[in-house]
């Protein structure tokens, strides 16, 4: 049965949706250029605003705000998901004293942005270092929406999954490790990956706390009259590695995915008495 709910495009209609893409990456080849030629024309590709780049000073400064960067990703970014795991697993709850405070407090830091509670952290509370603030708030944030990501992919599972399950005696732990979340993973996976890619854009706003990572050091570098306040080019150069490390990280992701869907391996079952009498009616 055919799902599309419109007539496919004829040759005319072919042409013509031809026609407002080659006009659509002409405007954008457009744009991109007079943004070039305005840059260009204002000096900012002059060899004198890119000096900065040569000395080790600023080589050293630029790495440790990197280093400052990946760091708050890596904790925060593990932290989100064990956050995540664990209130999607309690919003998946039948105990209803358990899934109405999960569903409250996911929903809660859903809704609070992300700058509020950072600034919370560090001006109200007084967690001590920025990274500390910076941290919490990535978590929170990004772990809220990553336990609906894990909630929505064990709901997209078709119910017959876990029925089967429990037929067989499995518990709900066992039902839910064993069976739902190797299926749910692979449906799961670019939202995952797509949430981490925002808690790494989002540590720049640890500069607004005086975190000490690329963002904060582009405006430090760009302020600098000695180098005649290249801001721009400290923009393009840091702009580049938030883009590489994006990119490396849907990389992963997608190596990841096709590396899950060339594996033919099953899915580890624990013996269970239950299990044992199942194989025992099997035909041979």
């Amino acid at each position: 049965m055919n799902s599309v709910l419109f007539d496919l495009p004829g040759p005319k209609a072919r042409m013509r949706h031809r026609l407002f893409a080659v006009l659509g990456v002409l405007a954008i080849a457009g744009l991109l250029g007079y943004i070039v030629y305005k840059f260009a024309d204002a000096g900012q590709f002059d060899a004198t605003m890119w000096t900065w780049i040569q000395y080790e000073t600023v080589q050293i400064g630029l790495l440790d705000a990197l280093v400052n960067t990946l760091r708050a990703f890596a904790v925060a970014s593990v932290l989100a998901l064990l956050f995540g795991a664990v209130f999607a697993a309690a919003r998946l709850s039948d105990h209803a004293i358990i899934r109405v405070p999960a569903t409250v407090i996911v929903e809660f830091f859903r809704a609070v942005p992300l700058v509020v509670m950072i600034f919370f952290f560090h001006y109200g509370i007084s967690l001590g270092a920025p990274f500390y603030s910076v941290v919490l708030g990535l978590t929170l944030y990004n772990g809220s929406v990553l336990a609906e990501v894990f909630r929505a992919g064990i709901h997209a599972l078709p119910k017959g999954q876990s029925e089967a399950a429990y037929a067989i005696g499995m518990r709900k732990t066992q039902t839910m490790r064993l069976v739902l979340l190797p299926q749910a993973l692979r449906a799961m996976l670019p939202a995952i990956v797509s949430q981490l890619v925002v808690l790494l854009k989002d540590t720049a706003l640890g500069f607004l706390v005086t975190y000490e990572e690329l963002l904060r050091y582009a405006r430090y570098l760009g302020g600098l009259l000695e180098f005649e306040q290249p801001l721009v080019p400290v923009t393009i150069v840091v702009g580049a590695l938030y883009i590489v490390m994006c990119l490396a990280l849907t990389g992963v992701a997608k190596w990841l995915e096709s590396r899950n869907r060339r594996s033919k391996k099953a899915v580890p079952m624990e013996d269970t008495p239950e299990q044992a009498d199942l194989e025992a009616v099997r035909p041979v």
